[in-house]
């Protein structure tokens, strides 16, 4: 059973340019939709159904759009402006997609489970390409792509893209030869031992500071120092 589509309403808007912060004011978030073939319109969402939307769907999430109470239809979050310190959203593009044509989008790639290289030779598991680009139609996008990890067992494997396992009605546009993941060697401090110096391997034997007299406190003068003291 197909899973229901989440919904979004929006209303057309007017405002358009430095007034739609007014519109941010009363707790709307300016957008526009657009398509392939269809003019483009100046919308607003409420601001804090988007949010509530966000957290709950994932990047390739397909959403049904209302507008002014109209039919719905299904469009894709294209485009997100946030603010760069608040990062609370300032402005949405939402792409209205035509169901029987495919798309190109990127899929995040999870990995899952452990790297015995991690865990045994204590070794860092990086993570070289963090996305794919692949090709659908609209309601067949992938989220996410999850991988094993377990097959990391030395600094030596990779995991590259021809690695994935894949649905099998998407259409892989990445370069099957590009590296995902492997495990990097620690890293190996080596322990600089201080440089000894004559005369300073332990108190007994270091030298007096210069100008004080090997026999000053009572010792007993030497050579050419006792025949100058005569």
């Amino acid at each position: 059973m197909a899973t229901a589509r989440p919904t979004l309403d929006a209303t057309h808007r007017e405002v358009t340019g430095k007034h739609v912060s007014r519109l941010r004011r009363e707790g709307r978030l300016p957008g526009v939709v657009y398509g392939h073939g269809v003019e483009s319109a100046n919308v607003s969402v409420d601001n804090h159904e988007f949010e509530i939307l966000r957290r709950r769907a994932g990047p390739n999430t397909l959403i049904d759009l209302s507008v002014d109470g109209k039919k719905s239809r299904p469009v894709l979050v294209n485009g997100l402006q946030v603010h760069p310190v608040s990062r609370k959203p300032l402005h949405v593009d939402l792409f209205l997609v035509r169901m029987t044509q495919e798309l190109t989008v990127e899929v995040p790639l999870i990995p899952r489970g452990l790297a015995p290289a991690v865990d045994l030779l204590n070794g860092t598991l990086l993570h070289v390409t963090e996305a794919v680009r692949v090709r659908a139609l609209p309601d067949h996008l992938p989220q996410t792509i999850e991988y094993p990890v377990e097959s990391l067992v030395d600094f030596e494997g990779t995991i590259k893209v021809s690695d994935l396992e894949l649905p099998p009605d998407i259409t892989l546009l990445t370069d099957p030869e590009d590296v995902v993941a492997k495990v990097l060697p620690p890293r190996i401090e080596v322990e600089e031992v201080p440089e000894v110096v004559e005369g300073e391997e332990g108190e007994e034997g270091a030298e007096a500071p210069e100008g004080e007299a090997a026999g000053e406190g009572g010792g007993e003068a030497t050579g050419e120092e006792a025949s100058t003291e005569r």
